[in-house]
């Protein structure tokens, strides 16, 4: 169980981003913005593909304030109509000569029954569709940019359900849960087929749970929910330390080798153990099942303990 002021919470480095473009959808709160504004800090030139561009200045002008980066630029982005995923990638293939980093981080959860522009259930629309579409239109610049990579923002929710295939616009029955658990289980399955399609080409991809975070994403929630949310917020993460996955899969060196993996940022350490073992706070990459010769041990969990 995470608890926060308790376990390790944040991944350190000095690593420097500089020269390299990233794109990040949702970028203008949550852990979406955390991200923008510390891959700002190590010298990225940062693209916010963002829905509402009042809100996308206001972070815009936060993050410049705290990291001192110009070079951060908002583009308007909504997932849930087709038109304007291709209208953003035409802009992005135009006005960018290389895509180092994308991340699709967007998202909405357990809404009330809506579809897109084009008719998918709203969820699955915007948490996997509308990434897959934004993916493919940019893969060609991405792959001319390598070595690359494509961070896709999950969520442990993958296991909740599986994909309805009967019925996967949800037509027949409307189950929140189920709906958001099933884009989140599309994203992961999709980042393991990219990574296998996209071996030798440069271009590395990842999926991860960024944690229980306290942000936007529970605003659909009923309210005894969200009050529930606030009260046990101590097993929560700030939207800073719901960040901290993404940003070591955008930024760490030397993942390349573990592409189309799923990391968890799982530490449940103690400060004071983690400090006495010297252990180095780190995500960690799991693989799910099938992808044989992949260690599934935590090793950051158990060796203080045995």
């Amino acid at each position: 169980m995470y608890c926060r002021g308790v376990c390790c919470n944040h991944w350190s480095s000095e690593e420097r981003l500089d020269g390299k473009t990233v794109v990040i959808t949702g970028a203008n709160t949550g852990i979406g913005k955390e991200t923008a504004k510390d891959l700002a800090r190590r010298g990225a030139r940062i693209i916010m593909a963002c829905r509402d561009l009042e809100r996308a200045e206001e972070a815009r002008t936060d993050i410049l304030e705290d990291t001192g980066n110009e070079n951060v630029v908002i583009r308007k982005l909504d997932l849930s109509d087709t038109k304007s995923i291709r209208a953003f990638a035409e802009v992005v293939i135009k006005e960018e000569k290389q895509v180092n980093i994308l991340i699709n981080n967007a998202g909405i959860m357990m809404c009330p029954y809506s579809k897109t522009a084009d008719g998918f259930e709203m969820q699955l629309g915007v948490n996997h569709l509308g990434h897959v579409l934004l993916t493919y239109l940019l893969l060609d610049l991405i792959k001319r940019s390598a070595p690359a990579r494509i961070v896709v923002v999950a969520s442990v929710a993958h296991t909740w359900t599986g994909l309805r295939l009967d019925d996967i616009n949800s037509e027949k029955s409307y189950d929140a849960m189920k709906a958001y658990g099933q884009s989140k289980l599309a994203n992961v399955l999709f980042a393991r087929s990219l990574a296998k399609r996209l071996q030798g080409t440069g271009v590395s991809v990842f999926s991860l749970h960024p944690g229980v975070v306290q942000s936007d994403l529970w605003r659909h929630q009923h309210q005894c929910i969200q009050v529930a949310v606030k009260i046990f917020k101590v097993f929560t993460k700030t939207t800073v330390e719901g960040a901290q996955t993404t940003i070591y899969c955008a930024a760490e060196p030397g993942l390349e080798s573990l592409s189309g993996g799923y990391f968890r940022y799982t530490v449940p350490i103690f400060q004071l153990t983690a400090r006495a073992f010297r252990v180095p706070v780190l995500p960690c990459p799991v693989f799910l099942p099938g992808n044989k010769g992949k260690v599934t041990l935590d090793v950051m969990f158990f060796p203080h303990f045995l």
